[in-house]
């Protein structure tokens, strides 16, 4: 089976990598050619257009940064869309709009081939382990002939519904972590102040109803201080941007949601796009005049588990 992988950023790169590692004949694309280096080095090929790449895969991978992206991808004249046919799928793990992954899915559907919305969460650190988890919205049948795949690139693969499902499911979950992240930035500054011990509060919050992936995972990097979360500014607030619109086009009425993507449209302002996430929590830092460090405290998260085989998670409730 020949795989097409389209963005080899911070995450579809890892992902990507973890196909070819185990074994997958790949084909490779980005908008940066310096990107797919390494994967031909390791035996993938190249191709010189979406529509090339599709034509000479089995399963047409998309992780790109913006839905506007992936539609670039896919509609242009050279896109993948040119390029699929029947029997083929197009996996997009980006995290996108679910309108838009639906109407692009009907236009895969008209060729022949089959759309799945395929997100990821998790963290790059566990990308490029191949212990992520994944939600997969599609056809339960199409489902079953992708899981060996997704099994490779992650631990806990979910089965969530129809297509654009997943893509609700990840901005949720998305919108959650960056309220925890907001939480813990002012959880850790208030300890501060009040003259406790940071590795202390570290593990108290760790082992207390307090604790959260987010604080797992993003608390090291901001006691270290090099905030690198692989996980951008500008990519959390099109996220909250994505949350509040599903809201508000069923008209849950928030009052969270607006004030934390407040919070990140000040922190994309303040200390730039491309700043790490994590470091939302330095404008707290700077206007209370404090630093959140710690000794002991990695400068970039490691996943320590090793790679294994994933499957498929099974809702325990319902």
């Amino acid at each position: 089976m020949n795989i097409g992988f389209i963005g080899l950023g911070n995450v579809g790169g890892k992902l990507a990598n973890s196909l070819l590692r185990n074994g997958y004949d790949m084909v490779v694309r980005d908008l940066d050619p310096q990107a797919a280096t390494p994967f031909l080095q390791a035996g993938a090929t190249w191709a010189d257009s979406p529509r090339e790449l599709a034509e000479r895969s089995d399963v047409i991978i998309t992780c790109l940064p913006s839905p506007a992206a992936v539609s670039e991808v896919m509609e242009a004249s050279d896109g993948v869309l040119a390029g699929l046919s029947s029997g083929k799928v197009w996996l997009e793990m980006s995290t996108t709009d679910e309108t838009e992954v639906r109407r692009l899915g009907s236009l895969v559907a008209a060729t022949g081939a089959d759309p799945v919305d395929c997100p990821v969460s998790g963290g790059c650190h566990r990308a490029a382990t191949g212990n992520i988890s994944i939600f997969a919205g599609c056809d339960r049948e199409v489902f079953e002939r992708v899981l060996p795949i997704l099994t490779t690139m992650g631990r806990q693969i979910l089965h969530v519904g129809d297509l654009g499902a997943a893509s609700i499911l990840k901005v949720v979950t998305n919108y959650l972590a960056s309220v925890h992240l907001v939480a813990i930035g002012e959880a850790l500054t208030t300890a501060k102040k009040a003259g406790m011990d940071l590795n202390t509060t570290y593990e108290a919050i760790r082992i207390s109803s307090g604790n959260s992936f987010v604080h797992e995972t993003e608390s090291q990097v901001i006691l270290n201080g090099s905030y690198n979360i692989n996980f951008t500014m500008d990519l959390v607030v099109k996220d909250m941007s994505l949350f509040q619109t599903i809201a508000d086009r069923h008209g849950v009425p928030l009052e969270l949601s607006p004030l934390v993507l407040e919070i990140f449209k000040r922190g994309q302002l303040e200390l730039g796009s491309r700043f790490w996430s994590s470091g939302i929590v330095k404008l707290l830092e700077e206007s209370c005049d404090v630093d959140l460090r710690a000794p002991g405290f990695p400068e970039e998260l490691v996943d320590t588990e090793p790679e294994a085989i994933g499957h498929e998670v099974i809702p325990a409730f319902g």
